[in-house]
């Protein structure tokens, strides 16, 4: 079984690449910091692993890099469709340009891009999964966050329309809504201000990102005859987007 994981240098990226290397899975880790990605294969050791370095945003990296893999690596059974990013908080009067561009382009495009570099290949084999990692910002959004909601209802449509397009072609196809979950998330949102990033998390206890690999891990494993399409996963303090019960 061979998975391409996107964002696998870091939370919920690296988490389903130490995942399935528990499942004994061939490894495809992409990232766009190499010593990362090293370090990552060193770590998981006994699994073959491949490393792929390139941004999500660049189609052309995209389709040079995946174009590349050997021939003993083409054949990707699991799409993990991780790598996003957000970028401010602020009504959408005062967001930045700037960072609209790099949550469009990494959340929406980069997608894309990824998916289809390996669709085609799923669809000539017969067989596939593809696991798209949303937000519970995809299905409701919040103040402050206009832009990077949108990004993930577009994530949310996309599966949706996979599903439609590729059921046909034997390919799964799985969207995976998390909520609070303690990562880099919040240090990259707030520009690296720790202590705006911490107070995300005070008084309660939020998801991990272990929690959605588990996740991502029950849903690829589920029975040829399941399709785990559509999950929520929150934090037991957490009812919706921005309500959490904290102490």
């Amino acid at each position: 079984m061979i998975a391409l994981i996107t964002g696998a240098t870091a939370g919920i990226g690296r988490a389903t690449a130490e995942a399935f290397a528990r499942l004994n899975y061939d490894l495809i880790l992409c990232g766009r910091r190499q010593e990362r990605l090293d370090e990552l294969r060193q770590q998981l050791g006994a699994v073959r692993v491949h490393t792929l370095n390139f941004d999500v945003r660049d189609r052309t990296a995209v389709e040079t890099a995946i174009s590349s893999l050997p021939e003993d690596w083409k054949a990707i059974d699991i799409l993990v469709n991780n790598a996003g990013n957000a970028f401010g908080f602020s009504a959408i009067q005062d967001g930045d340009p700037a960072d609209w561009d790099r949550m469009i382009d990494g959340n929406v495009q980069g997608v894309l891009y990824v998916s289809k570099a390996v669709m085609s290949g799923m669809v000539e084999r017969g067989r596939g999964h593809i696991v798209n990692l949303s937000s519970i910002a995809g299905k409701q959004t919040y103040a402050n966050g206009a832009v990077y909601c949108a990004s993930k209802a577009a994530i949310e449509a996309i599966s949706t329309g996979m599903r439609l397009d590729l059921t046909q072609h034997g390919i799964k196809v799985t969207n995976i809504a998390p909520g609070a979950v303690e990562t880099e998330f919040s240090m990259v949102r707030f520009n690296g201000d720790a202590e705006r990033a911490a107070k995300v998390y005070e008084g309660f206890t939020p998801l991990t990102a272990q929690d959605i690999a588990d996740t991502i891990v029950y849903a690829i494993t589920a029975p040829a005859h399941v399709t785990i399409a559509d999950l929520t996963i929150l934090a037991s303090a957490q009812a919706a987007a921005t309500t959490i019960v904290r102490k």
